[in-house]
């Protein structure tokens, strides 16, 4: 063929890229092309997908190429180059978000209409969503045997980045846009994401199983934003850390993320209605949601996974389990109000992942103990046994001793400047 435009979503790197790789050996011009489009909300990621958008333009640049930049409906643009440059061919990514879906239905469509190959490639998973089904259903309701038919399944290669791309010739690369207020402490980009995988694989992933609920100290990768913008390939990461000591655990959370996908792909109303239906009846309570928004519900475990994020754009794994169960189960607030402000503010916030494990934490979802309940202050006893994570965000209680700074309301006067708690705890 002679040009191919290769449209990016979440796909935002060179090396192990399908699409790009089938392109490049394929035709004689590619043309990378992001559409920026304001029907998406980059949110609180919008400064991380800037820096990756840069850092991508910089890594085809260096092979030959550049990456195209227009802004508006993606269908549209795509349209409207193609027809510019003669393209013969428009490759994609496959997603599974129900916006991805009609995105993809309307591009095959105009694809259709103008007479243009469309194809469809893997690399936003490591198992294609739809390629793993259970005997007499669509796809995998529980997780383990789910990770069973995911550890047993074919795996395409790894692949390497082109060695040059060559962009079609006369065509405008287009302004990337401004960067984004500052938020979160993670530089966005394949070249940050490729030298966090290297450093992790290092000095991170032989102590990953006994220390990733380690709250103080952050023991995880840390890698979820460069995989939810495709920084790093998801395949890349697991084939990688496969067979190296604590591999197993890490790529156990790969396939979490597979199984969600799936999860997704089956069930589009995700971030929207109860896949499993449980009658709960939930809290309108606005006062207490947005205390817990803040960090200001006057338990120390909670508040502190609540202004990590919000200082960070980040929450510790463990942190999420506590201030998700207790937005739900304690407070009863809706698991849509914690989606939404994960879904604003975390860095790594992707539609199958975020609102899966939402789902998973209110009962709702794909646990298979719906009626779980973490108690906060025996989690927090247990992975920040000292206190540590606590005094770290929250200020107010840096002075307390370990014994105390976990139950504050226990001692004698009330701490200066923070709150009592705003339900009781017992025991369970």
């Amino acid at each position: 063929m002679e040009t191919v435009i290769v449209l990016l979503t979440r796909d935002l790197r060179v090396h192990d890229h399908p699409a790009l790789a089938e392109a490049c050996a394929r035709a004689r011009s590619v043309v990378p092309l992001f559409v920026q489009d304001p029907a998406i909300r980059a949110r609180g990621r919008q400064r991380f997908l800037n820096e990756a958008l840069q850092d991508l333009r910089a890594s085809l640049r260096e092979r030959g190429g550049d990456l195209v930049v227009r802004r508006g409906d993606p269908v549209e643009e795509t349209m409207r180059l193609a027809a510019e440059l003669g393209a013969e061919a428009v490759f994609t990514s496959a997603d599974v978000s129900a916006y991805a879906r009609r995105r993809e239905r309307r591009l095959a469509e105009a694809c259709a209409a103008h007479r243009l190959l469309l194809r469809l490639f893997p690399g936003v998973t490591v198992v294609p969503p739809g390629a793993l089904q259970p005997t007499g259903g669509d796809h995998y309701r529980v997780f383990t045997p789910y990770w069973r038919a995911w550890s047993g399944a074919a795996r395409r290669p790894v692949l390497p980045a082109p060695d040059a791309v060559s962009l079609a010739p006369g065509v405008e690369p287009g302004e990337l846009p401004p960067p984004g207020p500052p938020h979160g402490m993670l530089p966005g980009g394949e070249t940050a994401g490729r030298g966090r995988l290297e450093h992790w694989l290092a000095h991170g992933l032989a102590g990953y199983a006994e220390g990733h609920d380690d709250l103080p100290r952050e023991r995880t990768s840390m890698l979820s934003p460069y995989l939810r913008f495709g920084c790093v390939s998801p395949s890349e990461v697991a084939a990688r850390a496969e067979g190296r000591h604590g591999g197993d655990a890490f790529v156990r959370q790969i396939c979490w993320r597979d199984f969600y996908y799936q999860v997704a792909l089956a069930f589009p109303d995700l971030p929207r209605r109860d896949y499993r239906e449980r009658q709960v009846d939930w809290n309108d309570d606005g006062e207490a949601a947005q205390a817990w928004r803040e960090g200001r519900t006057g338990l120390p475990i909670v508040d502190a996974g609540m202004r990590q994020l919000a200082a960070e754009g980040w929450m510790h794994n463990r942190a999420r389990l506590i201030t998700g169960s207790y937005l739900t189960r304690r407070l009863k607030v809706h698991w849509r109000i914690g989606g939404e402000h994960f879904a604003d503010l975390l860095l790594d916030a992707d539609i199958p992942d975020n609102w899966g494990n939402w789902q998973w934490v209110a009962g709702t979802g794909n646990d298979t103990r719906p009626n779980r309940v973490l108690n906060p202050v025996r989690q927090a006893k247990k992975f920040d046994p000292d206190g540590e994570y606590v005094r770290r965000y929250v200020p107010e209680l840096a002075g307390l001793p370990a014994e105390a700074v976990h139950e504050p309301w226990k001692l004698p006067r009330p701490v200066p400047g923070y709150p009592a708690p705003l339900v009781a705890l017992d025991n369970g």
